[in-house]
């Protein structure tokens, strides 16, 4: 079975994929001080838990945070016998090689992102991934990554608005019922709320026209929904575009007998 990782500035996801389906999905926060047999004994006991058997002969990593790359190496190795594939290491090859500046270097996120929506939406696309960052992804007519935009993600500007200014409360993040606040806390809310519908739509237009050509919206990560409910922003929304993606490029090289 494959067990693909997803490792984000926040929190970091495991799923167990056995042939023909995901049989679970399972998420920890991101520490890069947590150990091999940290994640071994955290991981064991919830796949237990599912009753799902420990039998993981291969893995799929994709991390934009480099330092917890080594232990979820060392996982693989020790209790699993095998060699990680780590998206963005040279070793790691892509259906598709990105096209953007020489010398840049391309967020493994995003790189799955895009060859996971091109499998199961074709060619054309724009990817808005609410993390950590919210980033949006384009995707060519053959599914090759060809740049796109990052923004301040929604925690993350919450956040700040919280620790920057001294007067203002952290607030959770909703749908206010109004867009003109009456206390401090629906003001930031519909702020927040709002603000970020029109970030999505204002970028994904101005992607669009300067694309000169038809393009689907892919949206994914946990609060998509929630910002779905302001605006008809998305065409689809897939909550594991990113599993699926490590799937796809594990797939690959598999095929091209590099695993």
């Amino acid at each position: 079975m494959l067990l693909t990782i997803d490792t984000g500035n926040t929190n970091t996801v495991f799923s167990v994929w056995d042939g023909e389906r995901f049989l679970c999905t399972l998420r920890t926060s991101t520490e890069h001080q947590r150990t091999a047999d940290q994640y071994y004994v955290w991981l064991s006991t919830l796949l237990g838990h599912h009753k799902i058997p420990m039998d993981i002969d291969a893995v799929i990593i994709s991390s934009t945070v480099p330092r917890v790359v080594f232990n979820l190496r060392v996982l693989s190795d020790r209790y699993f016998n095998c060699r990680p594939l780590v998206v963005g290491k040279p070793e790691c090859l892509l259906p598709r090689a990105p096209r953007v500046d020489e010398g840049t270097l391309v967020g493994p996120d995003r790189l799955v992102n895009s060859a996971g929506a091109f499998d199961r939406y074709g060619g054309d696309l724009i990817v808005v991934d609410f993390g950590t960052a919210t980033t949006f992804d384009v995707v060519a007519e053959d599914g090759a990554y060809v740049g796109g935009v990052i923004a301040p993600g929604v925690n993350l500007s919450l956040q700040a608005l919280h620790e920057m200014a001294a007067a203002l409360p952290h607030v959770d993040v909703t749908k206010p019922q109004r867009v003109i606040g009456t206390n401090t806390v629906a003001c930031m809310q519909s702020g927040i709320f709002w603000g970020y519908v029109g970030l999505v739509r204002g970028v994904c237009e101005r992607i669009r026209a300067e694309y000169d050509r038809p393009m689907r919206i892919i949206s994914t990560g946990g609060l998509a929904p929630l910002f779905g409910q302001g605006d008809t922003l998305y065409d689809v929304f897939d909550e594991f575009i990113t599993l699926h993606g490590l799937r796809i490029i594990y797939d690959y090289n598999k095929a091209q007998g590099n695993v």
